[in-house]
């Protein structure tokens, strides 16, 4: 299986490095596609530490995916992404579509809402004994 990530998806999860590890465990290629400009998907890739197999570079979403398609020969290629015009995209392209929450608990990854917020310790606990 080839599975693209939206961007906008790649970021409603908890930790897409995590993500991205275990998705290689049971595909044979993962990436990001976006229309945002490349810079944009290079740094959030960076930041999280994801390791992609492609991206799409200055491509819009529907080449990228006709692209990687025809570059990397595999049985299923499924988007997982969140909005309706995700669905239409991959439609277009020949590609399954499947919604982040779907794709989030079939896989049993965290979405970022979900997570549980570590506490700061640095934030105010309602102490009154400071100058």
């Amino acid at each position: 299986m080839t599975l693209a990530f939206e961007l906008e998806a790649l970021r409603g999860l908890a930790d897409p490095n995590a993500v991205f590890n275990d998705a290689r465990q049971w595909t044979e290629y993962v990436g990001v596609v976006s229309e945002k400009p490349t810079y944009v998907v290079t740094n959030f890739t960076r930041k999280h530490r994801v390791r992609q197999d492609f991206f799409s570079g200055p491509r819009g979403v529907r080449e990228s995916l006709e692209n990687v398609k025809a570059q990397f020969d595999t049985d299923r290629h499924v988007l997982v992404g969140t909005t309706d015009e995700d669905a239409d995209v991959a439609e277009a392209a020949g590609w399954e579509y499947l919604p982040l929450e779907q794709a989030a608990e079939a896989a049993g990854w965290q979405l970022a809402g979900d997570a549980d917020e570590e506490e700061d310790p640095f934030e105010s606990n309602g102490r009154d004994d400071w100058p």
